[in-house]
């Protein structure tokens, strides 16, 4: 027995970056009754983004600024609210879902996993203390932002050789660091890399600290054949060793590729009826706000339909 309050919803969002503001956004104008639920505050990781110059209609705006206009719109439409929520077990299988938090138990027809992921780190000194002045996990989103300044991408798979490739569109000189004699990446990317001057590869070496004062100014590399260390100038570090899927509660319940990334048809379905999965946390060929903001979008249209298409019992259609 348990004196928790209960709440009921058409459709549940879990997460609230651009996937999840969006499928608010589109649900709520559905007509379902629609809540978007995160354990952080609002705005996933654009929101930590210092400028964003690659989302339509805006040549630059800040990360967080975005952000609060995608939660204003989503506000016209009446979408109720959940920030900081402490969840203590998700029920994905049942035909109703259910989340439970610390004083609530969410209950809804469908749920929208727009969780997100999260680069992985380095988990070396100065990562965290410059994430944003010189620390970056999207070649993408900042490279920019380096025009003629030395980088180091640290990784060896398809995702760094690419980043790294692309980086040098902007900057100088591009270090391509990696604690292996062997890249990981395809050989098509591995020959573009070879081929591209302004990339200079140092393998079997291992980042140790990154350095600076305001802003970045060297990488602390450990030579893992000998030992020695060495130092790198560099105007800034592009982190590239993978992503991690914000999955921890579905784990288990829900279809997942060996990395962890939530599998979708192309209407966003997972492999649980009622059950739809946006954004970052599926697995998908690229990270960005625009396309995390389309899948929610997908996702909110299949959500529509299903519960369209359904006839549900509740202990709210009880009453």
């Amino acid at each position: 027995m348990t004196n928790k309050k209960e709440l009921f919803f058409d459709v549940i969002i879990l997460g609230s970056g651009p996937a999840g503001f969006s499928a608010a956004i589109y649900a709520s104008r559905g007509n379902l009754k629609t809540a978007i639920l995160d354990i952080n505050m609002f705005g996933g990781q654009p929101s930590n983004y210092l400028e964003i110059e690659n989302y339509p209609g805006f040549s630059l705006i800040g990360g967080f600024e975005l952000m609060e206009k995608f939660e204003e719109h989503a506000d016209k439409f009446g979408v109720e609210k959940f920030p900081m929520v402490e969840i203590e077990t998700i029920n994905l299988i049942n035909e109703v879902k259910e989340i439970e938090t610390t004083d609530t138990i969410y209950k809804a027809k469908s749920i929208i996993i727009a969780t997100g992921a999260q680069a992985k780190k380095l988990n070396i000194p100065g990562e965290d203390e410059f994430k944003g002045r010189g620390v970056s996990y999207c070649a993408i989103c900042d490279g920019a932002f380096y025009k003629d300044k030395t980088l180091a991408v640290i990784g060896g798979g398809n995702s760094a050789i690419e980043e790294a490739i692309y980086l040098t569109k902007f900057a100088k000189k591009v270090y391509i660091v990696h604690r292996r004699d062997e890249l990981r990446a395809d050989k098509i990317y591995q020959q573009k890399a070879f081929n591209n001057e302004k990339i200079e590869f140092i393998l079997s070496h291992s980042p140790k600290e990154i350095l600076g004062t305001n802003t970045v100014e060297k990488i602390i590399l450990e030579d893992l054949k000998t030992n020695q260390i060495k130092e790198l100038q560099v105007d800034g570090v592009f982190p590239y060793i993978g992503f991690t899927p914000n999955t921890e509660y579905f784990n288990g319940q829900i279809k997942q590729n060996q990395q962890g990334f939530i599998e979708t048809d192309t209407n966003m379905q997972t492999s649980i009826n009622g059950v739809f999965a946006a954004g970052d946390v599926r697995n998908t060929p690229l990270r960005q706000v625009i396309t995390a903001a389309s899948d929610g979008a997908v996702a909110a249209c299949s959500c529509i339909k299903y519960i369209e298409s359904k006839t549900f019992v509740t202990e709210e259609t009880k009453v």
